[in-house]
This record gives C-alpha cells, sequence and structure tokens, in this order.
C-alpha cells in the first residue's frame, strides 16, 4: 500500500467515528423522557404487570388501572352480612317482628314488593307472597311457610338441626329387642328428648330435626330414628293420637304404596302418619334410600325405615299419644 492510499483509509474511518459520535449525540439531545422513579408521567411498574389481559367490566373506565380490592358484580362493596332467615316456622297476616322484616327485604329484592320494609306481615306483603307463589307454581295462600321460604332463600338451614348418629352394628337391637336400622339408635348415642315433648308411653316427633324418639312408661327412651317428614310444613304441632292403622294404604294421589300406615292427624286431603318406605305402584320400586332419611321429601306423612316401620307398626296401638313438636 503506497502513501496516498494509506492516507485515504485513515480518513475514512475518521470520517465514520465522527459521523457516529453525532449521531448519539442528535438522539441524547432529542429526548426530555426522564426514567426517574419519581416522575409521575411513568405508566407501569414491572411488580404490578398481569400475566393476562385484564377484561373490562360493563360501565367501568377501561382506561382506570384494576383495582386490587373485591369488587361485587353490581358495583357495590361487599358487606360482610349473612343474609337474613325466618326464626319462626311460618307468617302470615298481622304478624310482626324481624321475620317479617327479612321475608319483606327478600321481597323487595325479587321484585315482588314495592314499598319498604316495615316488619308487619300486612295486606301488601300478603299479596306480594300471593304473587311470588303464583309466579312459582307453588301453593296460593298469601302465608309464608318452607316452600315459600325456600324460593326465596330466606328458610334457615335444615340440615344443621339433623343429628346423624353412628350407624350401628348389625344385628344390633333396641331396648325392646326390635332390630335398629341404619338411622337408627338405642341406649348412650341416642339425642336428649326435646323439652316439653310430654311424659309416660308415647311417640315424640320433633320436626326440625326429623327425629322421632319411642318413650316407655318409665320415660326412658327405648330408641330414636330419622324420618323424612313434609315438605309443606302440614304437621300440625301439639299433642295428638293414633286412631286408624293398615297393613297397606293407597297415597292421595294414587301413585304409591305405603305399607304399615300408623295414622295420627286427619287433613282435608288424606291422614297423614308414619309408614314405611313408599312403593312406586308402577314399578315396586322405593320413592327413597335410607340414607335419605332425615330430609323433607314427603307430602305430609313421616316416612321411615322398613325396620323402623316394623317397629311403629308394634309400638303404636289405636290410643297411642303423639307428640309433634
Amino acid at each position: 500500500m503506497n502513501t496516498s492510499e494509506h492516507r485515504t483509509l485513515l480518513m475514512s474511518g475518521v470520517g465514520l467515528v465522527a459521523a457516529a459520535i453525532l449521531v448519539v449525540a442528535l438522539v441524547s439531545g432529542g429526548s426530555n423522557t426522564s426514567t426517574s422513579p419519581n416522575d409521575s408521567t411513568s405508566t407501569s411498574s414491572s411488580s404490578s404487570v398481569d400475566i393476562e389481559p385484564v377484561t373490562s367490566v360493563p360501565g367501568t373506565d377501561s382506561s382506570t388501572a384494576p383495582s386490587t380490592d373485591p369488587v361485587d358484580i353490581t358495583g357495590e362493596e361487599p358487606t360482610g352480612d349473612e343474609p337474613c332467615v325466618m326464626t319462626v316456622r311460618s307468617l302470615a297476616g298481622g304478624d310482626t317482628g324481624p321475620s317479617v322484616t327479612c321475608l319483606q327485604e327478600a321481597l323487595i329484592v325479587t321484585g315482588f314488593l314495592n314499598t319498604t320494609a316495615t316488619g308487619v306481615y300486612d295486606n301488601a306483603t300478603a299479596a306480594a307472597v300471593e304473587k311470588l307463589q303464583t309466579d312459582r307454581d307453588l301453593f296460593v295462600d298469601g302465608k309464608t311457610g318452607r316452600e315459600t321460604a325456600l324460593s326465596l332463600g330466606v328458610w334457615p338451614d335444615e340440615n344443621s338441626l339433623v343429628i346423624r348418629t353412628p350407624p350401628p352394628t348389625p344385628g344390633a337391637v333396641d331396648l325392646l329387642g326390635y332390630e335398629l336400622s341404619s338411622v337408627a339408635t338405642s341406649g348412650p348415642d341416642t339425642p336428649p328428648l326435646p323439652p316439653n315433648s310430654g311424659s309416660g308411653r308415647r311417640l315424640v316427633f320433633e320436626r326440625a330435626g326429623q327425629r322421632i324418639w319411642a318413650v316407655g312408661e318409665d320415660n326412658v327412651v327405648i330408641r330414636s330414628w330419622l324420618v323424612s317428614g313434609s315438605k309443606y310444613n302440614n304437621e300440625t304441632p301439639g299433642s295428638h293420637a293414633v286412631y286408624s292403622r293398615s297393613d297397606v294404604s293407597t297415597a292421595w294421589n294414587g301413585k304409591a304404596f305405603l305399607y304399615k300406615m300408623v295414622r295420627w292427624l286427619k287433613t282435608d286431603i288424606g291422614a297423614i302418619g308414619f309408614h314405611a318406605l313408599p312403593i312406586h305402584r308402577a314399578d315396586n320400586t322405593p320413592y327413597q334410600t335410607d340414607a335419605e332419611l332425615g330430609t323433607r321429601l314427603s307430602g305430609g306423612c313421616q316416612r321411615q325405615a322398613n325396620l323402623d316401620a316394623d317397629f311403629t307398626w308394634d309400638f303404636a296401638q289405636i290410643g297411642t299419644p303423639v307428640i309433634v313438636i
């Protein structure tokens, strides 16, 4: 390489270096954006980046960063209050108190009542209940019982009132020597008798716990078991007595056989009593299993496991007192 060529190559290198310096200067001088952590124009932080895109909720400003606080779908702040429930088994015109207020609040929320909750079961409340019962294909009477309250979500949790005792060992018997069903008990495991449940030889039926006690003359519990009572709360509380018995009868709608029927209450559409698990007339299959006892499933009677029905049939002769609580 001669001297002239060497000089030309050297000048070219210097020119490239100078051009690079000029570009860097222009880029640095043309930006006024600061990356200081205190800069109020900063839009995000690496510590708050969502893994997935945030979906905007209708009615909110999508330009606003989502809050980490829980928000209801309705946009109302959660209160943490538990929904109210009725503390009585039925309500009707003229009743007053917190259970009426609870009912009215539920009717207002569901759009059936357009007034404020007063705690008084007035004509407007009865009319709202009738409208709900009509719309939801319930029995229409303007009164609030179990089915209406369940429809509104104000009926208390029934399962919490049902005491399930451990299944007895196979072949275990009660104090009279009758075999125990899977939902029956006798002895120390027996739940205590409810207060104000009478005295002497009797059957005691507690609707809330779906349980029967057979009590001897000495007021000692012979046996206790779970049943499936009425969904409609139509078992009248108070003191009754067995007045009729049938080896087998037919349900009021003609669809079921009821074996070992022990009747203790007359109603407009038929009798209410204790009997074995009902059997479909169409195919001779049971309506339910023993495991479902303790749950309200009937139209009025108390369904029993077959072993418990055997005991009741022998124990509850005509005139036997039946105390319903």
